[in-house]
């Protein structure tokens, strides 16, 4: 069996190796190594086939005795190939990954201004291939270079923004390198971070109605690529579709909103069993962190106080991957809630008749006209959701409903 797997100096998790594991059979590990350590493996190490993640992407490109003309070009190698006479043969998968990104994505790159973001790695490869499909121009924007973030007006009729910077990235969530409104003439965004699967930039570019794409279908593209020089072998490109899709799906958090007593704790807990995710329930997780309950923080700190926790504990929550998260009912009146829940989210709204739903143990239920409640809410409900869920079945009906979507 072929020896492969993932170099870095420190590699924490990755998906990397359940990636390959769905592309062929062969054995894929994490291999740790400090910068001293890397030529001894390189040279002396049992592997067939590697990748390589930063910093070491321009340190192995010395031992190669052969170069692709991609890596030559962008002047930094992510896949290394143990031949048969023993010689290492480098190649740059990532500009393959993007490639396929931007031509999944739709967005036309042709004869078109792009602004990168970025002056690292993944910068020089990515001005690579728009370069390749033909922009009319490419400009690195950097810190503290010629063109950096202070003199952005200079590229207001920018029509392809390409971020590959880490900021965004999980766990400092929310951060953007732009603000999207600069660019009025704006056709697509594209950005390498795929954790998690909405950066804050391209949560604008969604709020703003421009195309975008993040790098999960590059992470998935470059590894497929990877795997076919491992094993000397071709993979069909529908694969990277159906990768791409299962680790969506399980990287994903399902997020549950919906009025007072709609049955979100129950539906949360019945998705939970039956998709084997954690169950995370916004109130408790409230209660706890304030040492107290939500009658009690209402009294104490009044609707605007317990608001406040609520956000702070979304913002916790909603960075968190493949968890189902129970909300509570009034957390859709801030909408900067919305940001934190859909970033990493696919948001069920679930709908139950006002004459079902329980008052016990809910401040503004006991206080409110349900009725009133629900249509002042109600347009707050439809701008959160993905997905409109009624439950006023069974259980069984409603997580049925809920797991066709998820399908």
């Amino acid at each position: 069996m072929l020896k492969c797997g993932l170099l870095g100096e420190k590699l924490g998790h990755s998906y990397s190796p359940a990636i390959h594991s769905m592309l062929a059979d062969y054995e894929y590990k994490l291999y740790e190594r400090s910068p001293e350590d890397v030529e001894a493996f390189i040279r002396h190490g049992e592997w067939d086939g590697l990748n390589v993640t930063i910093p070491y992407k321009k340190t192995v490109m010395p031992f190669c005795d052969q170069l692709s003309e991609t890596a030559k070009r962008i002047g930094s190698v992510n896949t290394l190939v143990r031949r048969a006479d023993g010689s290492i043969f480098g190649d740059n998968t990532d500009a393959y990954g993007f490639e396929r990104l931007v031509r999944r994505s739709g967005i036309q790159i042709q004869g078109k201004k792009a602004l990168v973001l970025g002056s690292g790695g993944a910068s020089v490869t990515v001005c690579d291939v728009l370069q390749t499909l033909g922009a009319a121009s490419v400009t690195v924007i950097s810190r503290g270079g010629e063109n950096n973030y202070g003199n952005l007006e200079q590229h207001a009729d920018a029509q392809i923004i390409a971020n590959t910077t880490p900021l965004g990235m999980y766990p400092n969530t929310g951060k953007a390198a732009v603000d999207l409104r600069q660019f009025p003439k704006c056709e697509g965004v594209l950005d390498v971070v795929y954790n998690p699967a909405r950066t804050a930039l391209m949560l604008q570019a969604e709020a703003l109605h421009i195309p975008c794409a993040s790098g999960l279908y590059m992470l998935v593209a470059q590894a497929k690529r990877s795997s076919e020089l491992f094993t000397g072998t071709s993979i069909d490109d529908s694969q990277i579709d159906r990768i791409e899709h299962i680790l969506a799906s399980s990287m994903q958090n399902v997020v549950i909103i919906g009025m007072p007593g709609s049955g979100k704790s129950t539906v949360s807990a019945a998705l939970g069993q039956r998709l084997g995710r954690p169950v995370r329930e916004a109130d408790a997780l409230i209660a706890e962190q304030a040492g107290c309950s939500i009658p009690e923080i209402f009294a104490a700190q009044g609707e605007e106080g317990f608001r406040k926790l609520e956000t702070e504990v979304l913002a916790q929550l909603g960075k968190q991957s493949g968890a189902i998260l129970s909300t509570g009912g009034g957390c859709v009146t801030r909408a900067e809630n919305y940001p934190l829940l859909h970033q990493n989210g696919t948001i069920f709204w679930l709908q139950r008749d006002t004459a079902l739903l329980p008052r016990d143990g809910r401040p503004i239920s006991l206080r409110s006209d349900l009725n009133e409640l629900y249509e002042k809410r109600r347009p707050m409900y439809e701008a959160f959701a993905d997905y409109v869920i009624d439950n006023n079945g069974s259980l069984e009906e409603t997580v049925e409903k809920i797991l066709e979507v998820l399908a």
